[in-house]
């Protein structure tokens, strides 16, 4: 009976060197970190930096406003002072890999931010001074009882991300409550009433582009802008024109002709 007992326990003894051996060795299990390196319960190791590329929608005093670039529909704010960081330009952002669920989005742990050589287009500025201009003028439209600000850019060149910044932007000059859409999807929406032409609370600023045939030493572009408060108040800014340089600027815009309802 000793002898069994003695056996016994130099098995047990012998199968726990063994488990021990195999948990001690240098492959990595499947899907994991190398064993030599240090493990925190089976947590995903993040990556130490991201960088993304963003486009420059407003700068002001070092308040950055980026506008996502390629599958990124996303919204930035980010204070970062450097000079050569202007609206149009590309802007690479490196970060820890978080983003903070404000509107617009935050960065998290932001190590470097510097504007890229190439790929300039300042048609976001170009397009909130011309929504600028649209609200000085006839500015009793948008100045009594306006709660909301309407913006409609789906008929411009403007990715997703920057019409969203754009319309994001210049609602927030102004303080009213930012709504996107177009007449018919506000109307739907329950914003503009349909049956009887008005919006009593808001006014909706559209601006869309035309048609440029033929072929020019710079790039054009054609659009129309107008605001829209109700049936019989409007103001519409007609065939408009701007011509952007080799550069990536957008200069100044004509306006073919102003009308008033």
């Amino acid at each position: 009976m000793k002898k069994w007992c003695l056996f016994l326990s130099v098995y047990l003894c012998l199968c726990i060197l063994a488990a021990c051996g195999a948990a001690g060795g240098g492959s990595p299990a499947p899907g994991g970190t190398p064993s030599a390196e240090p493990q925190t319960g089976g947590e995903t190791a993040r990556p130490a930096s991201v960088t993304t590329t963003c486009r420059v929608v407003t700068a002001e005093d070092g308040q950055l406003l980026l506008a996502g670039q390629g599958d990124d529909s996303n919204i930035y704010s980010l204070f970062w002072e450097d000079a050569s960081i202007r609206p149009g330009a590309l802007v690479e952002v490196t970060y820890d890999g978080t983003v903070q669920e404000t509107y617009p989005a935050q960065f998290s742990g932001v190590s470097a931010a510097a504007a890229e050589d190439g790929g300039f287009d300042d048609l976001c500025a170009l397009y909130l001074r011309v929504l600028e201009d649209l609200w000085a003028v006839d500015s009793g439209l948008n100045s009594d009882g306006l709660t909301y600000i309407g913006v409609d850019l789906s008929q411009t060149s403007l990715t997703e991300s920057e019409q969203a910044a754009v319309a994001w932007a210049f609602a927030a000059r102004h303080g009213g409550e930012l709504v996107t859409g177009t007449w018919e999807e506000l109307a739907d929406r329950g914003y503009i009433d349909k049956e009887h032409l008005q919006w009593e609370d808001g006014c909706l600023f559209t601006i869309a582009e035309k048609p440029i045939f033929g072929s020019y030493d710079l790039k054009p572009i054609a659009f129309d802008a107008q605001k829209w408060r109700s049936g019989t108040g409007a103001y519409f800014f007609s065939s408009c024109t701007a011509t952007q340089a080799e550069d990536g600027h957008w200069g100044d815009y004509s306006v073919g002709s102003e009308a008033i309802s």
